[in-house]
């Protein structure tokens, strides 16, 4: 039932492709999850990685509050992709418009459990494999640089936890409500004040 908790109320704008919003997650790679606590409501930002197609996997510092909070608890993880601010002026139509903004996020919500120290050092491994991939022709950096017992004192300091997503909920704002010739001219528009990732996706919608 989580899933059908959909973001935005204007239908234009609801974004249910999952195979998409797992890939926007695992192009960013870093977001905020949220989670009640007995101090009140609490959010962490951290990197994540996909085990499995409905999995993420992160750490969070020991002495972070919400750590000891996490293990058992339900949690919402959110990642924020381009946005942009949309003047009226951009769309060439009538003086009836308004300003707003568009955008690209993605809510995940599910299960938190915390992981055994295997499973914590195979996410580190994972999370800096999948970013050192990206830096090449960079030769990757490993944990094998390290002297292990550094490396085994660093990673008490961490906890690692999976979340298992049962709620997707993302939305996909770019002015799908607007006439296309109109959200083309504004997608020209926000590229030329600088945003050219919320223009690139404007134009694909």
């Amino acid at each position: 039932m989580r899933s059908k908790l959909l973001m935005h109320p204007d239908s234009a704008f609801r974004w249910e492709d999952r195979d998409a919003m797992r890939a926007l997650v695992s192009e960013l790679g870093f977001g905020a999850l949220f989670a009640a606590t007995p101090d009140g409501p609490r959010v962490v930002h951290l990197p994540v990685v996909w085990q499995g197609e409905t999995t993420l996997a992160f750490h969070v510092a020991r002495g972070n509050g919400i750590a000891r909070h996490l293990d058992g608890a339900t949690g919402l993880f959110t990642v924020q992709g381009p946005d942009g601010y949309i003047s009226p002026d951009w769309y060439g139509l009538d003086a009836n418009q308004v300003p707003t903004w568009n955008y690209v996020t993605v809510e995940l919500e599910g299960r938190i459990a915390r992981m055994d120290q295997q499973g914590l050092v195979a996410q580190l491994d994972q999370v800096s494999a999948l970013q050192e991939a990206r830096l090449a022709p960079k030769a990757p950096w490993t944990r094998a640089k390290m002297d292990p017992s550094v490396f085994e004192r660093m990673t008490r300091g961490i906890i690692g936890f999976t979340l298992e997503v049962q709620g997707w909920r993302g939305t996909r704002k770019l002015g799908q409500n607007k006439p296309v010739a109109a959200r083309l001219a504004a997608a020209d528009g926000v590229e030329n004040a600088g945003r050219r990732a919320i223009a690139h996706w404007m134009r694909s919608a």
